[in-house]
């Protein structure tokens, strides 16, 4: 609780206060308790900006759950059960493992082991603060598995290269090209179409 208590002041930014109502106005009065998911990562977000660590503190879950007229316990049962919020600082960039079977068929252990030979382990920091390493259930990009989800983007088709390449690159400060790493779009076939090729190019 010590780690949360300098966040009591926790308010939005002028222009998270128009996006606070933005949401805000997609609900009837009635029913704002609808918008507790978006606020959240809304205040996920702006944590993420002004800390560099994306995760909600106790006393900014209770801001959010203020405003809308929520019981604190109720935004906070909320917070728990979706793995998309984060309850303790997470590094600069957190490594999402998906360990699901496709993956794991596919090699995601090849993945997991090079996020560990690169220092990192699941469940914690690295002790720099760059990196927070999760394995997570199934991301929804099952047919170009093994992927991994870094803050918001997807990384597709991945071996053990081209994990490490992205972890080292990611540690100097670069920003690797997310999706595919052998070049298909989406999840189209590897090599490109394979029937119906006239219409492909329309």
């Amino acid at each position: 609780m010590a780690a949360d208590a300098k966040f009591t002041d926790f308010a939005w930014t002028p222009e998270n206060a128009e996006q606070a109502k933005v949401i805000l106005s997609r609900y009837p009065a009635h029913k704002s308790a609808s918008a507790i998911m978006p606020l959240l990562w809304l205040a996920q977000y702006q944590m993420a900006a002004q800390t560099g660590s994306a995760w909600l503190p106790v006393p900014v879950i209770e801001f959010v759950a203020g405003q809308i007229g929520m019981p604190y316990i109720r935004a906070y049962e909320v917070a728990t059960f979706y793995t998309m919020y984060n309850l303790a600082p997470v590094g600069r960039y957190h490594v999402q493992v998906c360990g699901t079977t496709p993956c794991m068929l596919r090699g995601s252990d090849d993945i997991l082991k090079a996020c560990y030979d690169k220092g990192l382990a699941k469940g914690a920091n690295t002790p720099d603060g760059l990196f927070t390493l999760t394995e997570v259930e199934c991301m929804g990009v099952c047919a170009n598995a093994p992927m991994v989800q870094i803050n918001d983007d997807n990384y597709e088709d991945l071996t053990y290269d081209s994990m490490t390449a992205i972890l080292e690159a990611l540690a100097r400060g670069e920003t690797p090209k997310p999706g595919s790493m052998i070049g298909r779009t989406a999840s189209c076939p590897e090599g490109g179409p394979t029937t119906l090729k006239e219409f492909a190019g329309a």
